[in-house]
């Protein structure tokens, strides 16, 4: 059932509209253990729209499965993907920076918490993420240090190939998922992929994950799956390569995964001169789990995360 959440009056005669699926079986009764799977915080990232079409394809496709509520929320920054723009366009907003928001505040934060208010209620939430544009990730879930304890059971059943537990200091509390972690929703954040594309093997692994917790959670009538048994790291047991001057950045290595110390990951060169200006390679025998995507970098820029904690 498609249910408006929120709504805002917009300059010429439109309208700021969000909206959820709501799936369930009513012959279940009302009192069914309940997951909202959210996604379009950020315009430019697409591989939340595949996921919320994989995971209601399969469950139309067995109802008779559904034993609890499955509320997805494909697109909770409308006007972002409607632009292709990471934030709110004309406010330059980010729209993970206003939750909880304020129902008597401006646009942006009216909408946060008509959002926060719906999945209020919720036993799980599922908040997914893509990449930007600039790097690549392997689908991973983050959790703060102060909600793992709760969250990290749940993490180790979404089929991600990697952990990322992070220092809660690090973290901005204007976002959904710390919002509704301190509202007592369990959320956890996913993230894959690279923005304004979808990675369809990436959503795949995440969806197949997403099943298996409900299938956890007593919301779906199945055995749980063999997922992936996820690395788990520590913000301290990561490494960030960045770019000691800008130029082009080349990859020496196909894609992310297990590495050896000393592995060449890539050089930034000078084209007008045909000279290397970096080597980049591995401190560490690891994981890449975050690699560049866009050649062009600048001085700082992120090149790669290595977890090197085994």
């Amino acid at each position: 059932m498609i249910e408006e959440v929120v709504s805002v009056e917009l300059p010429v005669h439109e309208r700021l509209v969000v909206r959820k699926n709501r799936l369930t079986n009513e012959e279940n009764g009302i009192d069914m253990p309940r997951i909202s799977i959210v996604t379009g915080t950020h315009g430019d990232e697409l591989d939340g729209q595949y996921i919320c079409y994989e995971v209601i394809r399969r469950i139309e496709r067995e109802k008779n499965k559904l034993k609890g509520i499955v509320d997805i929320y494909p697109d909770i920054n409308p006007l972002g993907l409607d632009t292709g723009s990471r934030g709110i366009p004309m406010f330059d907003l980010d729209m993970n920076r206003v939750f909880p928001g304020d129902n008597n505040g401006a646009m942006a934060e009216y909408v946060a918490a008509g959002i926060i208010e719906d999945i209020i209620g919720s036993d799980l939430c599922i908040d997914i993420h893509s990449s930007n544009i600039f790097v690549n990730e392997m689908p991973q879930v983050r959790i703060n240090d102060d909600t793992q304890e709760k969250l990290l059971p749940y993490a180790k059943m979404m089929n991600a190939q990697f952990v990322w537990i992070y220092s809660s200091i690090t973290v901005l509390d204007a976002t959904l998922a710390y919002s509704l972690n301190h509202l007592g929703v369990p959320t956890l954040v996913t993230e894959m992929g690279v923005g304004n594309r979808i990675t369809p093997k990436y959503c795949r692994d995440i969806v197949y994950g997403i099943f298996n917790l409900m299938s956890h959670m007593g919301i779906w009538d199945d055995e749980p799956k063999e997922v992936n048994e996820p690395i788990i790291s520590t913000e301290g047991e990561v490494t960030f390569l960045t770019a000691k001057e800008s130029g082009i950045f080349v990859s020496a290595v196909d894609s992310m995964g297990r590495i050896g110390i000393g592995t060449h990951i890539g050089d930034i060169i000078e084209p007008i001169e045909g000279r290397i200006i970096q080597r980049i390679e591995s401190p560490t025998d690891g994981i890449i789990f975050t690699l560049r995507e866009n050649p062009v970098v600048h001085k700082g820029a992120l090149i790669a995360r290595v977890y090197g904690g085994r």
